[in-house]
């Protein structure tokens, strides 16, 4: 029978160790920002992505695609500005600004035009073995509707069936139902 190690909770990895996920960890966003995505996907040996604001699993190659494409044509100018990196014994924890100009498709959304600059964090897992596992994502969906939708003018006939567009849009996207992978949680063991 096989056992996982799993990393005492107050027990860092060895410099050399944090050293190497950060770079993973950096070289992952640079490659996202400038779309290569078989090189963003090889910092993983199965791509996994948790979108904890939706509720959503993207798990696997295609299904990664599918996501770095959809947000892609919503926001083609896709970028970030680090905060901070951190570490625990088992993650990269990143806190960033995403930015993106709202040029095509968000789901049901229909392009505004306007920017967002949304305050997100990002826990970079990796497994025993240094495989980052995951990347589960941190933010407030509504923080970048309000933006998106701030940008329109209410005056505007053309901007107010861009509103209707996307209030109706946001209303269909609420109604989808939540992973159910993301209910599946463990309570930590804190008695060692």
């Amino acid at each position: 029978m096989t056992t996982t190690r799993t990393p005492s909770r107050f027990v860092m990895p060895p410099e050399a160790v944090l050293r190497a996920r950060e770079k993973l960890v950096l070289d992952h966003f640079h490659d996202e920002v400038t779309q290569d995505w078989d090189a963003t996907l090889s910092t993983f040996p199965h791509p996994h992505y948790e979108l904890i604001a939706q509720m959503l699993v993207h798990d696997g190659d295609s299904e990664v695609r599918g996501y770095y494409n959809d947000t892609r044509v919503a926001f083609p100018d896709q970028d970030h500005e680090l905060i901070a990196f951190r570490h625990s014994p088992d993650a990269v924890i990143a806190e960033f600004w995403l930015l993106g100009t709202h040029l095509g498709n968000l789901g049901p959304i229909p392009p505004t035009g306007s920017t967002h600059r949304t305050r997100m964090t990002a826990y970079f897992i990796f497994d025993e073995n240094e495989n980052l596992v995951t990347e589960r994502i941190y933010f407030d969906q509504l923080t970048i509707l309000k933006q998106l939708l701030g940008g329109l003018d209410k005056r505007s006939p053309r901007d107010l069936l861009t509103l209707a567009g996307a209030i109706k849009g946001a209303l269909s996207m609420s109604g989808a139902e939540p992973d159910p992978r993301l209910f599946e949680t463990t309570p930590p063991h804190l008695d060692d």
